[in-house]
C-alpha cells in the first residue's frame, strides 16, 4: 500500500466535499431561486416595490443555498471554524464597505453645504 493511501485511508471525503446529491440538490434550488425573480420581473406580475423585495430575498436565501451545499459552512463540530472564519471574514468586509460608503457621503453632505 502506498503512502497516499495510508494517509488517506481513515479520511471521509464526502464529509469535507459533499456529494453528488449535495451538489444537484444545491443546483436545483439555485435555478430556482434564480428563476422566480427573472419571472417576476420579465411578467410584471408584481408593483415594483414587491418586485425589489422578492429580488432581495431570494439573493439572500440563494446566498444561503451556496454557503451550505457549495461552500459546505455549517455549525458542525469540523466545519464550525471554517463558518466563523468566513463570517469574521464577511463582517470586516461589510463594515469596510458600509464605512467607506458613509465616509463618502458624509464628505459630498460637507462639500455641498
Amino acid at each position: 500500500m502506498s503512502a497516499h493511501t495510508d494517509l488517506h485511508s481513515g479520511h471521509d471525503h464526502a464529509a469535507d466535499h459533499g456529494s453528488v446529491k449535495s451538489y444537484l440538490v444545491g443546483f436545483v434550488l439555485s435555478v430556482i431561486l434564480t428563476a422566480i425573480p427573472f419571472w417576476a420581473v420579465m411578467t410584471g406580475q408584481f408593483d415594483k416595490a414587491t418586485s425589489i423585495w422578492l429580488v432581495v430575498v431570494m439573493a439572500i436565501v440563494q446566498v444561503v443555498v451556496h454557503l451550505k451545499y457549495f461552500l459546505h459552512l455549517n455549525f458542525s463540530v469540523a466545519g464550525r471554524a471554517n463558518t466563523f472564519a468566513f463570517l469574521f471574514t464577511a463582517l470586516i468586509i461589510v463594515m469596510v464597505v458600509g464605512l467607506s460608503v458613509w465616509i463618502i457621503y458624509a464628505s459630498n453632505a460637507m462639500m455641498m453645504h
